[in-house]
C-alpha cells in the first residue's frame, strides 16, 4: 500500500464533457477520482491497476480484507471478468443496469488486480445506470473498482460536499452530479444453483428479486467471513454515539424521525421507505455535524427497503 503524503489539492467540477475527460485523464494515470452513482458517491480507480486500487485503500484507509465492487459499462465488459451461471443471467437481465451486485467467480484470466478481490476468487461486479459512472467507465476504458467515497467505516456520502468533508486532501478530483437518488449503497447477492443468497440488502429488494426472476432469496450461512463489501460489523457510522428504535425525542439528542412525531429532521413524514433511504445518509451527516451529544432514531419497518436501512444503521450504531 502505498505510503503517502496527504496534502493534495482536492477539485470539484461540475458534471460535463470537459470534467468528464479530466477524470477520465485522472484515472488513465492511476489516480482515484469520486464520481456519483444512482446508489452513493463512489471512489473510482482502474480496477486492473494494482497500484491504482492500492491508493483507493490508501485514502479511505480501508481494510485490505475488504473487497471491492468494480463497476463494467455492460454486460459484455462483466463476462469478460467474471464467470455467469444461468441465476446470474436471470439477475443481469431483470435488474442491469442498475443498484445490484452480483458476486461471480472470478475467470483464469481475469486482468481485475488481485487487491480489489481481497484474495478471493470471487469478484463483486455491478452494472450502474448513473450516466455519469457509465460515462467516466467508457472514457477511462477499464473497469472501474468504486468503493464508498469516504473514510472507512464512516458515513456513505450522498452529496459531492459530504465527499470533501471525508476526503478533502486524501483526492485529487470529485465529480460533481448533484445528489445520489438512492441514498443507500447496492444490494449484493451470490448466486447459486436457482437460488441466490443475499450478503448486503439493498435498493433491490428479496422481494424483487424473487418477484422478477423466480429465484429464491437466502440469508448467508453464519461464520462465512468477510465475503463481499459492506459486510463489517461496524460501518457506515457517525462520530457520535448513536441508538436505535427510540419513538421518540430525547433531550440533548439529535433524533431522526420516521412518520409522525417530533424531531430534529425526519427521513419521511409520511413513513415512505424509498424516501427514507434517499435521506438516511445526508441526515446521519447532518445530524453529526450538530451539536447535540449523540443521535436517536426512530423505529424502521423490517420490510421492503426496511431490511437495508435497517441493516446500514444497526452498523452504525454498533
Amino acid at each position: 500500500m502505498p505510503n503517502r503524503a496527504w496534502t493534495v489539492d482536492t477539485q470539484i467540477r461540475a458534471y460535463d464533457s470537459a470534467s468528464l475527460a479530466e477524470a477520465a485523464a485522472l484515472i488513465r494515470a492511476g489516480e482515484p477520482v469520486a464520481v456519483p452513482t444512482e446508489t452513493v458517491y463512489g471512489l473510482a480507480a482502474d480496477a486492473t491497476s494494482e497500484m491504482a486500487v492500492a491508493r483507493i485503500y490508501a485514502a479511505k484507509g480501508r481494510p485490505s480484507f475488504n473487497p471491492l465492487i468494480v463497476h463494467v459499462s455492460d454486460v459484455d465488459m462483466a463476462r469478460r471478468l467474471v464467470a455467469f451461471s444461468p441465476a446470474a443471467e436471470a439477475l443481469a437481465r431483470a435488474f442491469w443496469p442498475g443498484a445490484l451486485t452480483m458476486v461471480l467467480p472470478r475467470l483464469p484470466d481475469c486482468p481485475v488486480a488481485e487487491l480489489a478481490s481481497a484474495g478471493l476468487l470471487t469478484l463483486a461486479v455491478r452494472l450502474p445506470s448513473h450516466p455519469a459512472m457509465r460515462a467516466l467507465i467508457a472514457a477511462a476504458g477499464v473497469p472501474l473498482a468504486a468503493p464508498s467515497a469516504n473514510r472507512s467505516g464512516g458515513i456513505s456520502p450522498t452529496r459531492a460536499a459530504h465527499v470533501l468533508a471525508s476526503l478533502g486532501g486524501r483526492i485529487p478530483f470529485i465529480l460533481d452530479a448533484g445528489p445520489a437518488s438512492d441514498g443507500l449503497e447496492s444490494t449484493i447477492v451470490r448466486p447459486g444453483d436457482g437460488s441466490v443468497t443475499l450478503l448486503r440488502p439493498g435498493p433491490v429488494t428479496p422481494e424483487a428479486i424473487e418477484g422478477r426472476t423466480g429465484l429464491a432469496v437466502l440469508d448467508p450461512s453464519q461464520g462465512e467471513g468477510i465475503t463481499a463489501p459492506g459486510q463489517l460489523e461496524s460501518h457506515y457510522a457517525p462520530t457520535k454515539p448513536v441508538t436505535l428504535d427510540r419513538a421518540e425525542a430525547v433531550e440533548g439528542q439529535f433524533h431522526i424521525g420516521f412518520g409522525p412525531g417530533a424531531c430534529q429532521r425526519n427521513l419521511s413524514p409520511s413513513g415512505d421507505l424509498v424516501e427514507a433511504a434517499a435521506n438516511l445518509f445526508a441526515t446521519l451527516h447532518e445530524a453529526d455535524a450538530s451539536g447535540f451529544s449523540g443521535i436517536t432514531i426512530a423505529p424502521i419497518p423490517h420490510r421492503g427497503l426496511g431490511l437495508a436501512i435497517n441493516d446500514r444503521l444497526r452498523r452504525a450504531a454498533a
